[in-house]
């Protein structure tokens, strides 16, 4: 397996490059990325980040912000229900848990479980792009950036106008075990931009629905998002933004198969940010961020029949304020911030509970060598249940020439386990563990970057030491599962990456993208004879590969991802869209899972088999 992954990366390396044109356009170098303190352009950074841009985003056959991230390389995003119902995800081989998700930095936590993290009603429409920062990330971004980060960048709207679209599909099959209506979705969504000198707005909402695609796993989602900049003069800029989402879904399996074949969840989440950006001299600048989200969790283990027994609620709150800043000086930057966090849940499986969080970071980043850059830093913490822990962290970076670059690094992070972690009682299904202690990473990393021209290329290797990992286990199948720091979880991972951009001709351009990562994961110091709930189905092979053509206003796009597991399970999964442009008007076909591969990326829950969905699309900006 592994030598066919390497020799699929290096015949489209050396393929693609020796067709490069003089007239192609690379826009990888044009992304900057966004951490909090310091705005690096792709091309220097020194970690192994890697950006979904609009562009991609529009041609990808799927509309949800879940969908979107599968073709990520390196996330492992394991779905239960199809477009946004419920999805967890992972960063090279970590748990769900451990992987902070950010809106334009704003971090959104839930406190109670990463279950919930991905439940955000942010339209596709609005991302400029999403970075993904693989490895230990304490020092950038913070608490349980254990495994790295997900960032999603909106647009700030260029011009004016309206957005209408809706779409249905089906896979054709019927409701056997129920109604015997066949499957269906369908949704309609309605949004706008204002751009003016000095203020720009976008808001969108949408309807989604679905009777599913297997016995109970119907779902409707109802989002509403809202984004507002305003620049009030060159040195001063406040972005505003707030969301809500309402998703209901049949849990068929989710949690307890086989009893739960009934079960039922509705999920509401609430959030706001507001942030600043000031700049108070040439080498000064400022950024203030408030944010606030809530979350409320209804689990029904029988349904909407019984709402007497067998139901969870739970009522999460997490206000934060984070104050971050950069001083520039001759051939260097230094960058401080600090944050504030609360959050308190109020459940009926898990009880009320409140704890406070507060962290400062510290960063230097030099250009003082010719060719080279330095970063160091470190983020010190401390959490009133958790205590003081500080996450130190470096990165360089060397171009030996303008298109080939060395990097190494080594970073620090942490997770605090959540609340479900600590105290759920669900017996006698689950049961959390008070005396658990905080996961601590560490985490080496070394590769080379080479971008020239309309080819460019990745590689990496780095090793991962997670100390008091966090896992539910149970010796016996008739326990409950219960959380525990079940040892050392070292991994060994290898990630390859590769890009092609060019013009065919004079109204014609190819993209093509291929990614391999190969990760080894070994548990050390732990009990043999327990069972294992989530490290089980972790990645050890991954490839993701997408390949677009556009003529003119016509777009195919062809998407292959593969993945196998550490129980040795496998699967390829096949997607395309077709899509035109006709004045102001796209429409689109999408075929996903095109081959009927059967796989599970959660537990034993079956995902989807081949499905069609075709919509249209009326966009004036």
């Amino acid at each position: 397996m592994k030598r066919f992954c390497f020799a699929m990366l290096l015949l489209s390396g050396t393929g693609m490059y020796a067709q490069t044109q003089k007239d192609s356009i690379n826009i990888i170098d044009e992304l900057v990325i966004t951490e909090n303190r310091f705005s690096t352009p792709v091309s220097k950074q020194n970690r192994n980040v890697y950006v979904i841009d609009n562009a991609t985003i529009k041609k990808l056959p799927g509309h949800t912000l879940n969908e979107i991230l599968q073709y990520a390389n390196g996330v492992d995003l394991r779905q239960r229900g199809p477009m946004g119902s419920q999805a967890d995800i992972s960063i090279d081989g970590g748990s769900f848990e451990q992987t902070v998700v950010l809106l334009n930095g704003a971090k959104i936590i839930d406190s109670q479980t990463a279950h919930n993290m991905l439940n955000l009603p942010i339209p596709a429409e609005v991302i400029e792009r999403i970075e993904i920062i693989r490895g230990p990330a304490a020092r950038i971004y913070g608490i349980n950036s254990l495994t790295g980060a997900i960032n999603i960048i909106t647009k700030k709207p260029q011009q004016s106008g309206v957005l209408l679209s809706a779409y249905a599909g089906s896979n054709f099959e019927k409701n056997t075990e129920g109604n015997g209506d066949t499957f269906f979705s369908d949704g309609v969504q309605a949004g706008g931009t204002i751009a003016k000198e000095k203020h720009q707005h976008s808001i969108f909402a949408s309807h989604d629905k679905s009777n599913g695609y297997r016995y109970n796993t119907g779902f409707e989602n109802n989002k509403l998002f809202y984004q507002g900049n305003v620049q009030v003069n060159p040195n001063n800029e406040i972005l505003g933004s707030f969301g809500y989402v309402k998703n209901g879904f049949g849990a068929n399996g989710f949690y307890a198969s086989p009893g739960d074949k009934n079960s039922a969840e509705i999920v509401q989440t609430t959030f706001a940010t507001l942030q600043s950006k000031h700049r108070l001299n040439e080498k000064w600048s400022l950024t203030p961020r408030v944010s606030y989200r809530y979350n409320f969790d209804d689990y029904r283990y029988f349904g909407n029949g019984n709402l007497t027994s067998g139901r969870s609620k739970h009522y999460t709150n997490s206000v934060a304020g984070e104050l971050n800043s950069t001083y520039k000086m001759d051939r260097s930057e230094l960058g401080f911030g600090a944050e504030v966090r609360n959050e308190d849940i109020n459940s009926t499986s898990i009880g009320e509970h409140n704890r406070n969080n507060m962290g400062v970071y510290v960063e230097y980043r030099t250009f003082a060598i010719k060719r080279m850059n330095l970063n160091v830093g470190a983020y010190l913490n401390y959490n009133s249940d958790y205590k003081w822990q500080v996450y130190p962290g470096l990165d360089a970076g060397y171009a030996l020439t303008d298109a080939f670059k060395v990097i190494a690094s080594l970073g620090t992070s942490q997770r605090i386990p959540s609340f479900t972690d600590l105290y759920l009682d669900q017996r006698p299904g689950n049961i959390g563990n008070p005396t658990l202690k905080s996961e601590n990473a560490f985490q080496g990393e070394t590769g080379f970057k080479y971008n020239r021209g309309a080819f460019n290329f990745n590689a990496t290797y780095f090793y991962r030491d997670i100390s008091n990992f966090i896992d539910w286990t149970r010796s016996v199948s008739t326990d409950p599962w219960q959380s525990h720091n079940f040892g050392n979880l070292v991994t060994n991972g290898i990630n390859l990456r590769s890009g092609y951009k060019a013009n065919v001709s004079a109204e014609g351009k190819i993209n093509i993208s291929l990614a391999y990562s190969f990760l080894n994961s070994e548990f050390k110091n732990t009990q043999t004879d327990l069972a294992s709930k989530y490290l089980i189905s972790s990645l050890k092979h991954q490839i993701t590969n997408t390949i677009d053509y556009q003529y003119r206003n016509f777009t195919v796009l062809f998407a292959t991802r593969f993945n196998e597991r550490a129980t040795g399970a496998s699967y390829w999964v096949n997607d395309f869209r077709l899509s035109q442009t006709l004045n102001k008007f796209v429409v689109f076909v999408d075929a996903q899972n095109i081959f009927n591969a059967t796989y599970y990326e959660a537990g034993a829950i079956p995902l989807p088999s081949r499905w069609f969905t075709a919509g249209v699309k009326f966009v004036t900006f």
